[in-house]
């Protein structure tokens, strides 16, 4: 079975930096997609970033500049840095992928920061950013 583990979570004060970590298991590396979202007390969920198969990726533009997504196939993690954050990026945040039966995934703007799509979840973790 296919299972995402977030970590990393937590509170921190405006300007500060968290780490969100993504335990992947199941997954074939050649054919997912990753990716994170957030979802805000009562917004929907929308995505940060995502990356293909290859290590193409797109941020929203909420999240260029401070965030950085990466992935480290080794040990099966993927990785959200995020530095100078503000209080509205407080939310839960979830780890997300998608598999192809063959060929690569690759990650486009037109779709991949958007809920639909995307089949597996983590459970999600909270991210608190006060002043």
């Amino acid at each position: 079975a296919q299972v995402l583990v977030e970590s990393g979570g937590g509170s921190v004060q405006a300007g500060g930096s968290l780490r969100l970590s993504c335990t992947l298991s199941g997954f074939t590396p050649k054919r997912r997609c990753l990716g994170w979202f957030r979802q805000p007390p009562g917004r929907e969920r929308a995505g940060v970033a995502a990356m293909g198969s290859d290590g193409d990726i797109v941020y929203a533009e909420s999240a260029k500049g401070g965030f950085t997504l990466s992935v480290d196939n080794d040990v099966e993690t993927l990785q959200l840095q995020m530095n100078s954050l503000k209080t509205d990026d407080s939310a839960v945040y979830y780890c997300a992928a998608l598999t192809l039966g063959a060929g690569h995934c690759y990650v486009k703007p037109s779709w991949s920061l958007h809920r639909d799509g995307w089949t597996y979840w983590g459970q999600g973790i909270q991210v608190t950013v006060s002043l």
